[in-house]
């Protein structure tokens, strides 16, 4: 009794350890990739004279903190913006220095440059009426009626009220994870009710493929409970939603083919490790360079880029998150096909 005590304890002691240590190494992980987001050479654009251009860009890329395209016209700034080539941009034209954000691609990041826009334009009123006064003349009627206004800030594509905070694509996001990592899981411990055959491993790609739709549909029905992404393109979403779906049931369910119930971990990894860098919350460029290359590769962020873009950036190019997603999808089912056929040749054998 005593003995069956102390190992019990000693059980107990070191459960207890190993909770503590991955409490302690998921919260290390989680400051690291987000406790200071900061710039890391985020895109934005300008369009300007070229002696402003000159004043303005290096300050902006001194640090890496910005990437600075140059653009011909007003217009094709904008142009960039709803594709997502940039977040947003300063124009300098004949109609006087305007801002353009766009806090659909990332409220963060619009408020950052609108502080800094707002702060540059400030201090440049103020040297113009510090030179003015300096020289003893009154302050131009231009001038005083500069400072009464505030500054040109436009929002190209701006959060509709329903998703005011930008933060419903973030849920969605954790939702699919989290469900179809349980689906796969679940879907794995059903099949081992019947030995490893050719039919098995379609029946359970057929499982997997049948999930993600009913989890893109079921994610299109939660978001209209709300009235988020009313007049988006709902096809696109219900595609989008799916792929995401797919692309982690199937990747975790060849794990768990591949090396047994241990590979069930690749669903929990989505979905403690991969959120955070996936962009659905923090601007992908607000991570560190590690956290932001790692997660556009991964499921979770792929689906974030994908997923948005359907929701407010139809004109933006999806390549790099359709192939994420499809390669995903695809090698997870053909990890579990070729696996039970495998298994069923031996068996047979």
């Amino acid at each position: 009794m005593n003995h069956q005590r102390r190992t019990l304890s000693k059980l107990g002691l070191a459960v207890a350890l190993a909770g503590a240590a991955i409490q302690l190494l998921l919260g290390c992980y989680y400051l690291a990739m987000a406790h200071a987001p900061k710039p890391h050479h985020l895109p934005v654009g300008i369009s300007a004279p070229a002696e402003e251009r000159s004043a303005i860009v290096p300050q902006l890329e001194r640090d890496g903190s910005f990437r600075v395209e140059e653009y011909s016209s007003a217009d094709a700034l904008v142009a960039a913006v709803k594709e997502r080539k940039a977040y947003g941009g300063y124009v300098h034209d004949a109609k006087g220095p305007t801002l353009y954000v766009a806090s659909a691609a990332s409220p963060a990041v619009a408020n950052l440059l609108k502080g800094m826009y707002s702060q540059e334009y400030e201090r440049r009123i103020a040297d113009s009426v510090g030179k003015v006064t300096a020289a003893g003349g009154p302050v131009p009627a231009a001038t005083a009626a500069r400072l009464a206004q505030p500054p040109a800030i436009v929002d190209l594509v701006p959060l509709p009220k329903a998703d005011s905070a930008g933060s419903s694509l973030g849920f969605l996001i954790q939702a699919l994870s989290l469900g179809a990592s349980i689906a796969s899981m679940a879907l794995g411990q059903l099949g081992k009710r019947v030995d490893r055959s050719t039919m098995r491993g379609l029946g359970h790609a057929a499982l997997l493929v049948v999930y993600a739709l009913l989890s893109g549909g079921v994610a299109l029905l939660a978001m209209s409970f709300y009235g988020v992404g009313r007049g988006a393109d709902h096809a696109g979403l219900f595609v989008a939603f799916s792929l995401v779906s797919l692309a982690i049931t199937a990747s975790t369910a060849a794990a768990v083919a591949l090396v047994g119930r241990a590979g069930a971990l690749v669903g929990a990894l989505y979905f403690t490790l991969g959120l955070i860098i996936s962009g659905s919350s923090i601007a992908p460029e607000m991570l560190p360079h590690a956290g932001r290359t790692i997660g556009r590769l991964l499921p979770p962020g792929a689906g974030a880029s994908f997923i948005r873009d359907r929701l407010y950036f139809p004109d933006a190019s999806d390549h790099l998150p359709l192939l994420v997603l499809a390669a995903f999808a695809c090698v997870g089912l053909l990890v579990v096909l070729a696996r039970n056929a495998l298994a069923g040749r031996t068996t047979t054998a």
